[in-house]
């Protein structure tokens, strides 16, 4: 059995997003190269082994929203969509992404997550000042759960 989620993404920014963050969102999305600095996430720790059997931790960013192709548990395809919007009046980029993700990625996929809310359109603030994102669900269910970030942190299943 596996611990796999569906991690759904429907939102509109706001445009305000600076040239860097947008190419580090592109990233995230498997949309563009790695920019030289990152920003938004900027800690992506793996452990190895060194030439002496020891455990050392190195920096191994890879992008958080970035497969596509055949999902593995969830059905269907992974996919990262991130759209200029054509009507900018109300919120100018129009996002999708749909992942697999394990409990382990919950933490560090998190930190983007909240730096998305934190750029997402007015329609996602709730009166509590959570904010929507999308849904989540577990492979074997059937039914999703919303995807919040309440507080500044993410509300992932239990």
């Amino acid at each position: 059995m596996a611990d796999i989620f569906e991690l759904m993404l429907t939102l509109d920014l706001r445009d305000e997003l600076s040239e860097e963050e947008l190419a580090e969102l592109q990233w995230h999305l498997g949309l563009g190269p790695q920019p030289k600095a990152l920003r938004i996430v900027t800690d992506f720790p793996f452990v190895v082994e060194d030439d002496h059997a020891e455990l050392i931790v190195e920096d191994h960013p890879e992008p958080l929203l970035g497969r596509h192709g055949e999902a593995s548990k969830v059905d269907g395809a992974l996919v990262s969509v991130l759209l200029r919007k054509q009507d900018t009046r109300r919120n100018a980029w129009a996002l999708t992404s749909r992942q697999e993700i394990h409990p382990d990625d919950f933490e560090r996929t998190g930190e983007l997550l909240t730096w998305l809310a934190n750029k997402a359109g007015d329609f996602h603030r709730r009166p509590d000042g959570s904010v929507n994102l999308g849904w989540t669900r577990f492979y074997e269910e059937r039914e999703p759960e919303p995807l919040v970030v309440r507080d500044g942190a993410v509300i992932w299943p239990s």
